[in-house]
């Protein structure tokens, strides 16, 4: 069993259909995992009873042969600022720490129509405020890299991980690497084996930045292309329900399962989603792919940017054209973020008051003092420092001074991505991150708001844009810490984009990490 679990999704879900492996078993082996992995801190909430009746009904499924398709039987896992009915739904915050929806977000529902089950909803920073899944309510969720719990794999079944970035003593209770954020609780459940897939979000980077972190394959959609609905909102002009898979094929399977318009978000594209096929074979031969200068910047390390180079010499002796391009507005992203993000957020929050849902403060005398503490209870110091922000922001003496600037300066960043495309440009070839994943020491020195800014750099301009973008591993570093790079295309050119994602991802053949025995889940 230890590797099924490190097997590609695609893979499993043709044993399943073969009737080489039951439903059944793949999630007794997903629960018990959740237990080994406890340490990690990679789930709020563990799905154990919905888990197991769901795989009773893929199992009859099977038996009955009438499986509902490639992801009957799977488990997989959903970052918790995601409706799930009947099931807690948190925000990793204890403003909604006993909040039960009554319904399924619609990448859920659709999810669970395709026979896909649930292990569990997974961590994040509060209300997805945060790089480094640091900021949680239920504590930090901790990178399997460089962790004492990498004891138990070895990488592809060669060597034991002890071999490598064990000599840095990260191995200790406050000293060890972060998962990345928000999704660092998707992107560990993913990367342990404990689900095949797993759902998050992302608005500056949040499934990007732990997919490098964690060495997964990390995608966000064209925005619209999948819906919002169900989606507890952060900044809803650029939240993108996000996916994280070991690799490029996983991730498409996801997301043919749950793209396409819906009536209940207004923002998704109305035409009828056609399934992304891709070849077996990937050419990449005469496509212009572009680097763009403004991404050789302060605090990119020499081996994420040696890495990078590395990548194009690959595509470019394969016949693609490597070219330079320039997106100049990229250095005023962050601020711009900055800005956007804490105007929305102080919208979004207003609706967590006490009143008809979520934490009520136990001790008040008048409304005004149900709301103040409420929400000073109810929120950490991140949450109540973008509110408070952000209404400063949208004060009538200040809403042209910073808002509306703001949102000129973003449609300057989308149209530099535009002039690109329209110089004939089909890609581009970035770093995902500036660094390689960072101690937990070392990130929690910095303040919130500086973690994001130099996390979110190479991310976060895909999302003012509403561009497609996906994060693919590439090797480890020299401290045994992932590396990856990241392609941007079009609206709507995922295709391209995750071809060319394949073609990567088979010519560099990033270790897979595999259980070393079946004593964690036996």
């Amino acid at each position: 069993m230890n590797r099924i679990l490190a097997l590609p999704m695609k893979t499993v879900g043709q044993m399943v259909a073969a009737g080489e492996i039951r439903p059944g078993q793949l999630a007794d082996a997903a629960l018990k995992m959740t237990v080994a992995i406890k340490p990690l801190n990679a789930f709020v909430t563990v799905t154990g009873e919905l888990l197991k009746q769901q795989s009773r009904d893929a199992d009859e499924r099977q038996m009955t042969k009438r499986l509902l398709g490639d992801l009957d039987g799977i488990p997989i896992a959903i970052k918790d600022n995601f409706c799930t009915g009947e099931q807690l739904t948190t925000c990793a915050s204890r403003m909604l720490g006993n909040f039960v929806p009554s319904y399924d977000a619609t990448v859920y529902r659709k999810l669970k129509e395709a026979g896909a089950v649930l292990v569990g909803k997974t961590n994040l920073d509060q209300f997805a405020m945060g790089s480094g899944t640091v900021d949680s309510y239920y504590g930090p969720t901790k990178n399997l890299w460089g962790s004492s719990f990498m004891q138990n794999y070895s990488i592809d079944g060669r060597f034991h991980v002890d071999d490598i970035g064990r000599s840095n003593g990260l191995s200790g209770t406050e000293d060890w690497y972060i998962a990345g954020g928000s999704s660092g609780g998707s992107a560990i459940a993913v990367l342990t084996g404990t689900c095949y897939a797993a759902l998050g979000s992302d608005t500056g980077g949040s499934t990007r930045n732990p997919a490098s972190h964690c060495g997964l394959v990390g995608l966000k959609p064209t925005y619209g292309l999948v819906s919002r609905h169900g989606l507890i909102p952060l900044v809803n002009s650029m939240d993108v329900p996000g996916i994280l898979a070991r690799t490029v094929d996983d991730a498409v399977a996801i997301l043919n399962t749950i793209a396409g318009p819906d009536p209940f978000d207004s923002t998704t594209y109305k035409r009828v989603y056609t399934p992304i096929q891709l070849p077996a074979r990937v050419d990449i031969s005469g496509l212009r792919i572009g680097i763009p200068k403004e991404y050789r910047c302060s605090g990119l390390t020499n081996e994420v940017e040696s890495n990078w180079m590395q990548v194009g010499q690959l595509l470019e002796d394969a016949g693609a054209h490597i070219l330079p391009v320039s997106l100049p507005h990229t250095e005023y992203s962050i601020v711009c973020y900055s800005v956007l993000n804490q105007c929305e957020v102080a919208s979004n929050m207003s609706r967590f008051d006490g009143v008809e849902y979520g934490f009520r403060a136990d001790e008040y005398s008048t409304t005004k003092e149900l709301y103040a503490k409420t929400r000073s209870q109810g929120f950490n110091d991140v949450v109540r420092s973008r509110i408070l922000t952000g209404n400063y922001f949208l004060l009538e003496e200040n809403y042209e001074n910073y808002f509306v600037k703001a949102m000129k300066v973003r449609r300057l960043i989308a149209q530099d991505f535009d002039k690109v495309w329209q110089s004939g440009i089909d890609l581009l070839l970035t770093p995902t991150m500036l660094n390689t994943a960072p101690n937990y020491s070392d990130f929690i020195s910095q303040d919130n708001q500086t973690q994001c800014s130099v996390q979110d750099y190479c991310t976060q301009p895909a999302n003012m844009a509403g561009i497609p973008a996906i994060s693919i591993p590439i090797k480890l570093s020299n401290e045994g810490l992932p590396l990856s790079v990241q392609l941007m295309a079009p609206k709507l050119c995922e295709k391209t984009m995750l071809a060319v994602a394949k073609w990567i991802e088979d010519v560099v053949k990033f270790p897979v990490l595999v259980l070393k025995d079946d004593s964690l889940i036996s």
